[in-house]
């Protein structure tokens, strides 16, 4: 274990850097924070590369998790410091560096998987990819345009679920090729007159559903290469549902 005493410091300042977004796509880096999600990324035996807190974190860490204390990328910092690093009002001054992990090429071939066009709450997305985790489902695909995955409010409103799904950033026509390449049905959740009523299909063992933008819906694009178009009836006077209590009545029918 190593000690920094100093906001100074240059790898303090390179690791606080990684709240920007064009810094954590120019290292490849990514910051979490809280004791939940570092015991997840250990659980998941994810790379580590620098963990950071304070002594009491630190030994609380290592009473949960029997991490070894003496490696060389654990670093003993204080509350300055911890203050610095965290994007949260109340730090429990545990933080881990992580390398991204997006696969170049991916084949969409097998699953349940849940499509985010141009998501762009924080929010909502952490709740969908939590959802689809509960659910059982393979895998959540990010649209180049949504929120950034690795930002720190999106990395913590998935509690965790990030590490047990296959979570994949990419061009959303190449995805939905590969998922017809595949026989793997294509649903899109729009408001439409054609569009079918969500109580009007089955569960199915694999399939793609494509949750459109919050204030917008599914980009026009999308909407031929779906399979099907879907729409949850509203009963009462509400004028539509939050994307990710959407999705999330949307993930069990199909679970």
């Amino acid at each position: 274990m190593q000690q920094i005493s100093s906001v100074n410091n240059e790898k303090i300042k390179s690791i606080h850097k990684l709240l920007q977004k064009k810094y954590r796509q120019h290292t490849g880096l990514y910051l979490i924070e809280g004791f939940h999600l570092v015991t997840e990324a250990l659980q998941a035996q994810l790379p580590v590369q620098a963990l950071l807190g304070t002594q009491a974190s630190l030994d609380r860490l290592q009473a949960e998790t029997n991490i070894d204390l003496n490696d060389d990328k654990i670093y003993l910092i204080n509350e300055a410091i911890c203050r610095k690093l965290s994007s949260t009002h109340n730090s429990q001054a545990i933080f881990m560096v992580l390398k991204q992990a997006q696969p170049k090429h991916f084949s969409f071939n097998y699953g349940k998987w849940v499509i985010l066009d141009n998501l762009t709450d924080p929010g909502n997305v952490g709740t969908i990819i939590r959802t689809a985790d509960a659910a059982g489902f393979t895998g959540v695909i990010f649209s180049p345009t949504s929120v950034d995955l690795y930002n720190p409010k999106v990395q913590r409103s998935m509690q965790g679920s990030q590490f047990h799904l296959e979570i994949i950033t990419a061009d959303l026509p190449a995805a939905l090729g590969s998922f017809h390449e595949a026989g793997i049905p294509i649903y899109i959740s729009l408001l439409d007159r054609t569009a079918k009523p969500l109580t009007d299909f089955s569960p199915v063992s694999q399939l793609a559903l494509i949750i459109g933008n919050e204030a917008h819906g599914a980009e026009h694009s999308l909407i031929p290469l779906a399979d099907e178009k879907l729409y949850i009836p509203i009963k009462g006077k509400a004028e539509s549902l939050n994307a990710a209590v959407a999705a999330g009545i949307m993930i069990y029918h199909f679970a």
